[in-house]
């Protein structure tokens, strides 16, 4: 009886492995070739963790409940992504204008349509303009994590543009949240705590990325990049606890320690070694990468898997989702047009993924508004994916270094 009890439960961890690894090297083949075939990889995953659903049921195979796991995946995932965009950016002054751009393109959306979608969802369901307003946040943010390895084969000033812009996106997005979630009152008060906030975390944020940096430069031991990992998730969640924007120290770290050639001149950076320390991010900046695919992939086929069919084809939510949808670009092109931006394939580019879920979770029940549900945020994910989809699709491959010409013009 023992023996076989011990050559049952060595085929079940046996069956999980080999599972689990035939997944990720399936996600890993989609992300070989979604720069050729256009097809977003959030897609097929979202589609492969549902098939693995369909699957263990017809196999009858038990599974527990997984969905506690989305927040802290997704918060992760978030952290890399965030520092994997912002280690690859360029900072000097000839890229202010198009960072000042971008920031408008990353902010003019957030507040225009939180709004837009509030007022709607107030006067559909009655419920206070505050808790429509918490409702419609999720649906105003564009995702770095779909949006930045999208743009993988584009142009450098395009692939600039879209890191920049989702990153702040991601961060402008989740400070709106924050704000609205935990203040009662919004009143000026609320708006100076708000802008002493904005002001700690700038001091955090420089104490800890001057921190780090001297850590990767002095641990002699074979073990120093997942330490500092750790330290930055630690310092991320323990200023989320104070409602601290936590994402702000993510980006202003990576791009520090991105730009280290960048601040050479000031003398202070020579105690780094900058030098050596550039051949430490690099290695820092490839495990990163590394780290980001194994946690965003995980993420997406778990939400697949949790995902319901009735969900996805819900009727009752999907015209709702074609107004969002039809709103966030019908704006974008506007804004767009505003600032300079070319169009193609710029336009498409302005999906919804592992951010929004990650605020709709966020949304505490009492405060929930019924019909926006999961059914509408699945839904949004896909139509705002697929229209990026078939841009990509039917726009040649834009290598012209146009918005950099812009910039130019701007100057």
């Amino acid at each position: 009886m023992l023996k076989g009890f011990r050559f049952v439960s060595l085929s079940m961890t046996g069956a999980i492995i080999i599972t689990v690894c035939a997944l990720l090297l399936i996600a890993y083949l989609f992300d070989l070739t979604s720069a050729k075939t256009k097809v977003p990889s959030v897609i097929m995953l979202l589609f492969l963790g549902w098939l693995v659903q369909q699957g263990s049921v017809l196999m009858k195979i038990t599974i527990p409940d997984l969905s506690a796991l989305l927040p802290i995946l997704g918060t992760i995932g978030l952290i890399l992504i965030v520092l994997e965009g912002s280690l690859e950016l360029e900072f000097n002054r000839s890229k202010i204008p198009l960072i000042k751009r971008s920031f408008a393109m990353a902010l003019l959306p957030i507040i225009a349509l939180s709004f837009l979608f509030a007022f709607l969802f107030m006067n559909y369901s009655g419920v206070p303009f505050k808790d429509a307003l918490l409702n419609a946040i999720p649906f105003s943010v564009i995702s770095s994590s779909i949006a930045i390895p999208s743009m993988r084969d584009q142009s450098k000033e395009n692939k600039e543009f879209i890191i920049y812009e989702s990153s702040l996106s991601d961060i402008i997005g989740i400070l709106f949240f924050n704000f609205i979630a935990y203040n009662t009152t919004i009143n000026a008060v609320s708006f100076g705590y708000f802008g002493l906030e904005l002001l700690i975390m700038a001091g955090i944020s420089f104490i800890a990325t001057i921190g780090l940096a001297l850590l990767l430069s002095k641990i002699d031991h074979h073990i120093k990049f997942a330490p500092i990992i750790i330290l930055i998730i630690l310092v991320y969640e323990i200023s989320k606890i104070y409602n601290l924007p936590a994402l702000l120290f993510i980006l202003l770290l990576g791009i520090f320690l991105g730009n280290l050639d960048e601040l050479k001149r000031f003398k202070w950076i020579q105690k780094l070694k900058p030098h050596e320390l550039n051949i430490e991010i690099h290695k820092f900046r490839e495990l990163t990468t590394e780290a980001t695919f194994l946690i965003r992939t995980v993420f997406f086929l778990l939400f697949g898997y949790l995902m319901q069919t009735a969900e996805i084809l819900n009727a009752a939510t999907f015209w709702w989702a074609l107004v969002i949808v039809a709103a966030i670009f019908i704006l974008r092109a506007i804004l767009m047009k505003v600032f300079k931006f070319p169009q193609v394939p710029l336009l498409f580019v302005a999906p919804r993924g592992l951010i929004n879920i990650l605020l709709f979770l966020s949304i505490i029940p009492e405060k929930a508004i019924p019909f926006v549900n999961k059914s509408l945020i699945v839904q949004v994910i896909f139509l705002t994916a697929i229209i990026m989809m078939i841009g990509l699709i039917v726009t040649k491959k834009n290598t012209e270094p146009v918005i950099a010409e812009v910039d130019q013009v701007a100057e």
